[in-house]
């Protein structure tokens, strides 16, 4: 008994019927279609964004913000926005230091401050940052010192 000998096909010819070739791209279509709609169900079970930020507090001179993995070891950042009528007159400096960090504690201690450093208002905003060693069961908050007065947030819990 012999074997017949495949058949070569002629460049950019198609095997009859598709051939496998045909078929191994409808599965990465399937596979993208149905992870794009996993994310759009997901986006839209979340719930809606708080009407305040999480770790932000009103002063009376403008908002300070903490954003971070809050309960999470990792990147933070200590924000303060001068608010518009805050603004000082013409003659004043529109543009001063402040001193930005964070404050840990848990249920045994309160950490003292730890620092990002100090910057200067540009434009009405300073925005400092750093990681933050962090454990499940610590909370944190904003800090900020200008002119030896400290500004706090709210904690803020994992």
């Amino acid at each position: 008994m012999t074997v017949p000998a495949p058949r070569r096909a002629l460049p950019g010819s198609r095997p009859p019927g598709g051939g496998p070739a045909a078929h191994r791209y409808v599965p990465r279509a399937g596979v993208t279609l149905v992870g794009l709609c996993l994310v759009a169900a997901t986006a839209a079970a979340a719930p809606p964004a708080p009407a305040t930020p999480t770790g932000c507090g009103d002063l009376a001179s403008g908002r300070l913000c903490l954003r971070g993995p809050v309960g999470a070891s990792g990147r933070y950042t200590t924000a303060y926005r001068r608010s518009p009528a805050a603004a000082p007159a013409a003659s004043a400096s529109a543009d001063f230091s402040v001193r930005l960090g964070y404050q840990r504690k848990n249920a045994r201690i309160t950490a003292f401050p730890g620092w990002f450093g100090t910057g200067r208002l540009r434009q009405g905003a300073a925005v400092l940052g750093g990681r933050v060693e962090m454990l499940p069961d610590e909370c944190i908050r904003g800090v900020m010192e200008h002119d030896e007065t400290v500004f706090v947030t709210k904690w803020s819990c994992g």
